[in-house]
C-alpha cells in the first residue's frame, strides 16, 4: 500500500489555497485542460513518502514515527510564496518557512526510516504545499506568466500539533488517503 508521513494543514490555511486556486484559475481564463487541481481538503505538507510499503510493515512504520515525535513540541510554520517546479512549471505549489525544528523532525524520520530498511531521501527537504500539477506546454507557460503575480501570497499559518501517517490509494476520481496513525507532539 502507498504509504506517506505528513503534517495536516487545518481548515483556515485550506480554505486560503481553495481560494488561491480560483484566483489562478480565473487568470487561466477558460483553457483549463492540462491542469490538475489538487483538492485543497487533500493537501497536506509531506515530510517522507514511503511508496509501496507492505501491511505487515505498518505496525513499524507508525512506532517510528511515535518514537521520532515524543520529544518534539507543538510549533507553527507560515505558509507563503508561490512557486513551481519545471520550465515551464510542472507543479506549483507554495513555500513554507522550513524551520529548524521542522528540519530537524523531518531529517529524524528520515534518518531513522532509513535504518529500518526504507530509502534515504536523495534530496534535500524542500517543504511545499502542492497546488497543481501541469502536463500541458502551454498552461504551464502561462502560469509562468502569472506566478509572479502571487509571490506575496500568505495562506496563514500551520500549527503543528501532530504528525500523521496516511495510506494513499489512487482512483479514477483522485487520490484517496486514510489515515493509519496520528501522534500528538507536545
Amino acid at each position: 500500500m502507498r504509504t506517506f508521513i505528513a503534517i495536516d494543514i487545518g481548515e483556515t490555511v485550506a480554505a486560503n489555497i481553495g481560494g488561491l486556486q480560483n484566483e489562478i484559475r480565473g487568470f487561466l481564463g477558460p483553457k483549463q485542460e492540462g491542469i490538475k487541481w489538487v483538492d485543497p481538503e487533500l493537501i497536506h505538507l509531506t515530510l517522507k513518502f514511503l511508496g509501496d510499503v507492505e501491511e505487515d510493515q505498518i505496525a513499524g512504520i507508525t512506532e517510528i514515527v511515535a518514537q521520532t515525535v515524543e520529544n518534539f513540541k507543538k510549533f507553527s510554520i507560515e505558509v507563503k510564496k508561490v512557486s513551481s517546479f519545471g520550465r515551464p512549471p510542472r507543479v506549483v505549489w507554495i513555500g513554507i518557512n522550513v524551520s529548524d525544528i521542522l528540519c530537524r523532525l523531518q531529517s529524524r524520520l528520515d534518518s531513522r526510516l532509513t535504518k529500518a530498511g526504507f530509502e534515504a531521501d536523495e534530496k534535500k527537504f524542500v517543504g511545499h504545499l502542492t497546488l497543481c500539477r501541469v502536463k500541458d506546454f502551454a498552461v504551464g507557460k502561462q502560469l509562468k506568466r502569472i506566478i509572479p503575480g502571487f509571490e506575496g501570497f500568505s495562506a496563514g499559518k500551520i500549527h503543528v500539533k501532530s504528525i500523521c501517517v496516511y495510506k494513499s490509494e489512487l482512483t479514477k476520481t483522485g487520490p484517496e488517503y486514510t489515515l493509519l496513525s496520528r501522534n500528538d507532539l507536545l
